[in-house]
């Protein structure tokens, strides 16, 4: 399947996830900080609430797991070679590049995921406090952010935080050596204009519209990395425009544009109001390329606004309750922005989100129960408009929800 995503709420004929497993236990509370997570998980609570994400999306779409297009990325010797180099190079960790390299494909797979223990051969590493060679990716389900679906090609991202840096050379693996998913890659590292200051992680771009792109400006995602797009569409010579919110660097809640802002139909949207729908300290920066050349480059008072002149028709609900800035906290907080579409009109969320969900029905989005769906109770095709709630008390507290753990490969255009 080649990369074919334009919108947000295209349907969705192909994703990638990643169903969690031993790596996002392989932490401790003093280190689980340094895992970019603020609590330790259940990996049993966590599997089955995945379980019911991954059943759902299995009804409606085609579903491919990372671990499988690693595995099949990897049978060329000279592959695995090469990302066993690029990882060990990066962790510092050259001392276990034979021993990767005499793994079969599938042990070496499990090694790039759930990491590779340290040999306690010498006093040193028998002492140390620190058990892996190479650290497993405790957040590699959340499977939006290490690369970016961007029309035609894959944007290899660059993580803000090394702990995630090998997350995006796995999907630069994958996409350049599968032949079940497949793309042009395009990675900062490998361009002239390369500034290694660069970062920036898929949950802040979003899609809008073929011409319209949104991009979160804050603790994961910076300037420089707007300013690497600019220079591409640059070279496209199309009309391309780029609004860009910035955002609050604490509380973590706040990491990714895709928290405070996602796309539910082509005249809906979810927004944590108070800092997209409110004249604020956080600015709205809109940048319109035509030509080669940037147009212009303009403060809008909102995200909102920004939108409105770009001819979007939205109708904004809110996370929580509106104006009750207590609801509108906790439900944030736990990913109650964060909807992940399967079509325009039809989304999935964590059940949690009491009244989120229910601002959805009351706009006409009928609630259907993921474990209705995966038994056969209820038929996404039945129903012109839904949200699937997902049971979640684990997956939230790692930080992300159902957009967050999606990286579609193939959405239908949208007819606007």
């Amino acid at each position: 399947m080649k990369v074919n995503v334009s919108s947000e709420i295209g349907n969705l004929q192909g994703v990638i996830i990643h169903h969690p497993g031993s790596e996002i236990e392989n932490m401790t509370p003093q280190n689980a900080e340094r895992a970019l997570y603020s609590d330790i998980l259940n990996l049993t609570v966590a599997t089955k609430e995945y379980s019911e994400f991954e059943g759902v999306l299995r009804k409606f779409t085609n579903v491919y797991e990372v671990k499988d297009l690693l595995i099949e990325s990897l049978q060329s010797e000279n592959v695995r070679r090469e990302l066993a180099h690029k990882v060990c190079t990066n962790e510092k960790a050259m001392h276990v590049y034979d021993d990767l390299l005499e793994l079969n494909v599938e042990d070496f797979t499990k090694a790039m995921i759930e990491g590779v223990e340290k040999k306690q051969d010498t006093l040193t590493s028998f002492l140390s406090q620190e058990r892996y060679s190479l650290r497993s990716l405790h957040n590699f389900f959340f499977m939006r952010d290490a690369s970016i679906s961007l029309y035609n090609e894959v944007l290899i991202s660059r993580m803000a935080n090394v702990v995630r840096a090998r997350e995006a050379i796995i999907m630069e693996t994958i996409f350049d050596h599968s032949d079940t998913v497949s793309a042009k890659t395009v990675n900062p590292i490998n361009y002239k204009d390369f500034d290694p200051e660069i970062t920036i992680e898929g949950g802040d771009v979003l899609i809008a519209r073929e011409d319209v792109i949104l991009i979160g400006l804050g603790s994961r995602t910076n300037t420089k990395a707007v300013d690497f797009l600019i220079e591409r569409f640059k070279e496209s010579k199309t009309t391309m425009n780029i609004v860009v919110q910035e955002l609050p660097y604490k509380p973590e809640s706040f990491i990714h544009l895709d928290m405070v802002f996602t796309f539910l139909d082509r005249d809906n949207c979810m927004i944590y109001e108070p800092l997209i729908a409110r004249h604020n300290k956080y600015q709205t920066v809109h940048i319109r390329i035509d030509n080669g050349k940037v147009d212009f480059i303009r403060f809008r008072n909102t995200m909102m606004e920004a939108l409105q002149k770009l001819k979007f028709d939205l109708k904004p609900l809110s996370c929580g309750i509106q104006d009750d800035l207590w609801i509108q906290q906790r439900e944030q907080w736990h990913s109650g922005t964060n909807f992940f579409a399967l079509g325009p009109g039809k989304v999935m969320g964590y059940a949690r989100n009491s009244y989120t969900i229910e601002e959805l029905n009351n706009n006409g989005y009928e609630v259907l129960r993921a474990r209705d769906i995966i038994k056969c109770r209820k038929n996404l095709d039945d129903y012109k408009k839904f949200v699937v709630t997902i049971d979640g008390s684990e997956l939230p507290r790692g930080g992300g929800g159902a957009r967050c753990m999606t990286m579609p490969v193939w959405r239908d255009k949208v007819e606007w």
